[in-house]
């Protein structure tokens, strides 16, 4: 899952990685929401699926921030073009890196099913249109993820769609004094819209296209832009620092005790509101640390080891399906919580790579990824990457082929 960005706007070149314009206790959360899903994956932790939805509040809220922030300081403008850029620096790098990355694996050594579904797949990923492809071909959510090495790729793309239809609304509504208030309207109306989307839709036998669609997930995104509006920040500033403290870890125990409990497609309430309240939940949570960022729970967040998680929070998400797919207990030769441990180290190794060499570097210090001869790279971006696709032989699936992949717990 992609990390929100910074929430200070740049008008010049981004300076090199900094802990300036970040709350800490932010980071350990959304170190805390990778791990969950990593976790999940490996069938060690049911409920942290959702940890998805937590990325989702803590884009929504970080997004909204720093786009109202801009629109504040330039008279209701925003400047798409650049924003735009600053996510295409953000995600493309390492998302063309991984799918790049993820063919070669697969085609050297995954079965042939995996390698069929990852290249009928990977143009959707590439579109960020993947999440509706799953849909569109009844790809089960909770029962396919063993065949499809881009299939937790899905919220990447509606985090994506997001970021291309949520600055052009803001930007049309966040303007004149009842900006914030205009903002906090669209998206508490959204947000509702939303749920009864997902309360209509929902089919009990199988909850993919309501978990998977950007409508029926909308309100995690817009839940997170309503709290970082001037509205919901009065709220939170005028309940004071020491009840900001008992709220933040009040919601923390709520928050900890549905993980414990929840099921998934076993559980239907998710689909009725439940999924809803947990995002109300991570939002409200989310503003009171960015407001009081040194409570109890904040300090805890904050420490070194969740932080470093939630840096490489995006790139881990990336890699970690692949490799769980790749490093089956056939090829390991183990299973249990070795073979996790494993796995968690591998991805771990790979998120830090594809950071260290990878997106900070395009990030923060390349000139060339700016601009016109930026433009030229994303466009050079795709242009290899069908290449790459064009290249990798389409396998053929005779009779008696067996699809050598494992069934984990679902995909996040």
């Amino acid at each position: 899952m992609p990390p929100p960005p910074h929430r200070r706007v740049r008008t010049n070149p981004p300076a090199p990685p900094s802990d300036a314009g970040r709350v800490a206790p932010l980071d350990g959360l959304r170190g805390l929401a990778v791990l969950g899903v990593l976790l999940f994956h490996a069938g060690r932790f049911s409920g942290g699926f959702l940890g998805v939805d937590l990325f989702f509040v803590l884009s929504g809220f970080l997004i909204t921030g720093l786009l109202l922030k801009e629109a504040r300081a330039r008279g209701g403008r925003i400047d798409l073009v650049a924003f735009w850029g600053r996510r295409a620096r953000r995600l493309l790098p390492a998302l063309a890196a991984a799918i790049a990355g993820t063919l070669a694996l697969v085609w050297a050594f995954g079965p042939p099913s995996l390698l069929r579904y990852a290249l009928d797949d990977a143009p959707w990923v590439v579109a960020n249109l993947v999440n509706w492809h799953f849909v569109t071909d009844q790809v089960g959510y909770w029962n396919a993820a063993d065949t499809r090495v881009f299939g937790h790729l899905w919220s990447i793309a509606v985090e994506e769609q997001f970021y291309l239809v949520w600055p052009v609304l803001l930007g049309l509504v966040a303007r004149g004094p009842r900006a914030d208030r205009n903002v906090a309207a669209v998206a508490a109306a959204g947000a509702a819209i939303s749920l009864a989307l997902m309360v209509a839709l929902t089919v009990p036998a199988d909850t993919t296209r309501v978990y998977e669609g950007t409508d029926t997930r909308a309100f995690s995104l817009l839940l997170g832009a309503l709290l970082a509006t001037a509205p919901a920040t009065r709220l939170v500033e005028g309940v004071g620092r020491r009840a900001t403290s008992w709220i933040s870890a009040v919601l923390t125990c709520a928050i900890a005790a549905y993980w414990i409990t929840a099921d998934g497609q076993n559980a239907p309430s998710l689909f009725q509101g439940g999924l809803f309240l947990h995002a109300l939940a991570a939002a409200v949570l989310i503003a009171c640390l960015d407001r009081a960022p040194h409570t109890p729970v904040g300090r805890v967040l904050a420490t070194p080891v969740m932080r470093w998680f939630g840096l490489i929070s995006y790139s881990l998400y990336l890699w970690h399906w692949p490799v769980y797919l790749l490093l089956s207990e056939e090829r390991l030769g183990m299973a249990g919580w070795g073979r996790t441990a494993v796995i968690l180290a591998v991805s771990t190794a790979a998120a830090w790579l594809s950071k260290v060499l990878i997106e900070d570097p395009v990030r923060f210090r390349a000139p060339w990824a700016r601009g016109r001869t930026g433009a030229v790279a994303v466009l050079g971006t795709f242009v290899a990457l069908a290449a790459l696709w064009v290249m990798v032989p389409e396998p053929q699936l005779g009779v008696g082929t067996v699809d050598t992949t494992r069934l984990v717990s679902g995909n996040g």
